[in-house]
């Protein structure tokens, strides 16, 4: 694993979270494939942009070829995939809303020094050899005033600032030069194996789940032998006002 910035080096011990469904992280333990979208996959519009106009910027007729430049990088964006995961010390009840449907499923907390040991060699062909994944933080800037100056791998490595609040650590596969070589590239994500005891550092279930999504994620985690790293969310606490 090597590092995207090279005046920043990576806390291999930073916590880092990923909230799941129920349904994706039991398929992500039972599987023991961590999924990796591919960049266009994502809800951000601006996934990759160098800069960002105004909704009311008019067209410019000096500049034909704009589109074969976006359908260009369209294809890089279909090359390269990624693993997002939320930086914080503590759980967060924005990501629980957003990622983890209202609290009605899991987080999963982990370290980079347990990424690193728990990603297994991936190749998209067995002639082929493995990719290698580069990691590091993402860089907030605000790109309706900027034009970003970024190499193509460093450009998923920013984003436009009204995406701060995720605080965003990547884990990035590109694939670009595979296909060069002739070997297919799926459309969408890939699937990297991985070691889940070497992952998980812990589960927590989250505020909203209910019984039976409590004793399948208990169940599964079981099964992959990290039955012992499961807790509840403090927001299941009840409050004490006096």
């Amino acid at each position: 694993m090597r590092s995207i910035w090279t005046d920043e080096k990576v806390n291999p011990n930073e916590a880092l979270w990923r909230y799941f469904r129920v349904d994706r992280l039991v398929s992500t333990l039972q599987s023991r494939f961590l999924h990796f979208p591919s960049a266009r996959q994502f809800e951000d519009p601006f996934e990759g942009a160098v800069a960002v106009l105004a909704h009311d910027f008019p067209s410019d007729p000096r500049y034909p070829d704009l589109g074969h430049a976006d359908n260009a990088f369209e294809e890089l964006r279909r090359l390269t995939k990624i693993s997002c995961w939320h930086r914080a010390d503590y759980e967060s009840a924005a990501m629980w809303k957003v990622y983890a449907a209202e609290g009605k499923g899991v987080a999963v907390r982990t370290t980079p020094r347990r990424l690193q040991a728990a990603l297994r060699p991936f190749r998209l062909a067995p002639e082929y050899g493995d990719e290698e994944p580069y990691w590091g933080m993402v860089r907030y800037r605000d790109l309706h005033t900027e034009r970003l100056r970024a190499s193509m791998e460093r450009r998923f490595f920013y984003k436009h600032r009204a995406f701060e609040s995720e605080r965003e650590f990547r884990v990035i596969i590109s694939v670009r030069t595979a296909e060069e070589f002739g070997v297919r590239v799926p459309d969408e994500g890939i699937d990297v194996p991985f070691l889940p005891d070497e992952l998980v550092e812990s589960v927590y279930l989250g505020p909203a789940l209910s019984v039976e999504d409590h004793e399948t994620v208990v169940g599964v985690c079981a099964s992959a032998g990290i039955d012992a790293r499961v807790s509840t969310s403090t927001l299941l606490g009840r409050p004490h006002y006096t």
